[in-house]
């Protein structure tokens, strides 16, 4: 069996149901808790963690590549960052929208198109 989102091998166990649709544990969490950019909530969270840890908060590599690549290229839009970084749009969201938590980027949009940007 398929997911029906991305297409991904899945056994009868691990699948899950959802408005009909067989999806893969990734596809379901996506669905359930999709990425959210404005969440007043994760950045008080970020940022008090942040503070709470001496201004350190570790950065995966996903989340490091992304702003080497807006330090790099300046505005970027998403769909770009995937590219470039070979990786899934819906992968790139999730980052962006942590690293949006963490006031490390923000969006804008640039003659009807969205770009990333750092803060």
């Amino acid at each position: 069996m398929k997911c029906d989102k991305c297409g991904q091998d899945i056994s009868d166990e691990t699948k899950n149901e959802f408005n009909g649709r067989a999806l893969c544990e990734d596809c379901y969490m996506d669905t359930l808790s999709p990425p959210r950019a404005c969440d007043p909530w994760a950045v008080y969270s970020a940022k008090s963690f942040g503070d709470s840890n001496a201004g350190s908060v570790s950065l995966n590599e996903v989340q490091s590549g992304i702003l080497s690549l807006l330090k790099e290229n300046g505005d970027t839009s998403p769909d770009e960052i995937a590219a470039r970084l070979q990786l899934k749009t819906g992968d790139v969201e999730r980052e962006i929208a942590t690293l949006r938590h963490m006031e490390k980027i923000r969006g804008a949009l640039v003659n009807g198109r969205r770009i990333i940007r750092l803060w």
